[in-house]
């Protein structure tokens, strides 16, 4: 009996070590691909740096902290005081996140200096066979300001969610390609420079020509490897009411081979023209929104093509290239 417990006791403590030793490992390759991504060059792909990188949880999860994180791409730097990743050990595919505000937005192109808080914004990402299964993102509480010149309030938003689903249906394995659906939700916006009253806004989307494989993401540019597999952005319905005024707007748009967005976009709307009166003058207006109808409303649809943005055959502005 002594000689069985001795032999029970000294395979737990092998079972403890190897599993110390293998979490301790993999938290080690997490640090290094999060690390990684600071010797980006913020053009080509966007480079992160974190002020403080802590990774816990152990023995049963992943924790990790990226404090005074820093984004850079392009033109764009986005400073976020702390972001927290965490997945179970025995659920890899399941990742839970969350982010203390407020996000800094500063443009070095053109100036813009912005700000988005919030009370509380939690997130998740599962994995199913290396696809996107579902992608979601809650907030409560958000303001969005223009941190320019002091404080300025832009919109304020008390409840926000996005959800990204995947769409099996559409999944081409020989292609190696899948789709994915889109749904916005945004629960009485305020907007004090468009006069908005507590706004219900909603947006539902499709993207197809996706790569399948999350592990492939980023390996060749996003927007060409979209655009050479045909990728589509399906506008399902993008719907805003406030209870006088309402918009609605749908179409498909994809890439051409110069970059240029090409397709068309139908929008309906009611009070939106007198809305946005002093932001949009005349004839520009009317070109976008259209001509009203005998019932008030305006239709329009916008076409884009070759670098530019048409109502009907008049242009109305240039669309600079996406890659």
């Amino acid at each position: 009996m002594k000689k069985r417990i001795i032999i029970l006791g000294a395979v737990v403590g092998l079972v403890v070590v190897l599993w110390t030793g293998g979490w301790f490992f993999l938290a080690g390759m997490v640090r290094q691909q999060v690390e990684a991504l600071a010797l980006a060059d913020g053009e080509s792909s966007p480079q992160l740096v974190c002020g403080r990188l802590d990774i816990g949880g152990f023995p049963f999860r992943f924790d990790l902290d990226c404090a005074e994180a820093s984004l850079v791409t392009g033109d764009m730097l986005v400073t976020v005081p702390s972001i927290r990743a965490s997945v179970m050990v025995y659920r890899p595919n399941h990742v839970l996140a969350s982010a203390h505000g407020p996000v800094q937005l500063a443009d070095a192109f053109t100036g813009l200096a912005q700000a988005v808080n919030w009370q509380s914004l939690e997130a998740s990402l599962r994995i199913e066979n290396w696809r996107i299964a579902r992608m979601s993102t809650v907030a409560d509480g958000v303001e969005w300001t223009d941190a320019l010149f002091g404080s300025s309030l832009i919109a304020a938003i008390p409840h926000v969610e996005l959800h990204l689903l995947d769409i099996p249906e559409q999944h081409d394995a020989e292609a190696g390609r899948s789709a994915l659906a889109a749904y916005l939700r945004a629960n009485d916006v305020e907007a004090p420079g468009l006069q908005l009253a507590p706004t219900l806004a909603e947006a539902e989307l499709e993207i197809t020509g996706l790569p399948d494989d999350v592990r492939n993401w980023g390996q060749a540019p996003l927007l060409q490897d979209w655009q050479q597999a045909g990728g589509v952005l399906r506008i399902v319905g993008i719907r805003a009411n406030d209870g006088s005024a309402d918009l609605n707007a749908s179409g498909e748009l994809a890439l051409d081979p110069a970059g240029y967005p090409t397709g068309a976009i139908t929008v309906d709307s009611l009070g939106v023209a007198e809305r946005i009166g002093p932001f949009l003058e005349e004839p520009w207006r009317t070109l976008v929104l259209g001509v009203p109808g005998a019932d008030g409303r305006h239709a329009n649809q916008l076409n884009f093509a070759g670098g530019g943005i048409s109502s009907g055959l008049v242009p109305i502005a240039a669309v600079p290239a996406l890659f």
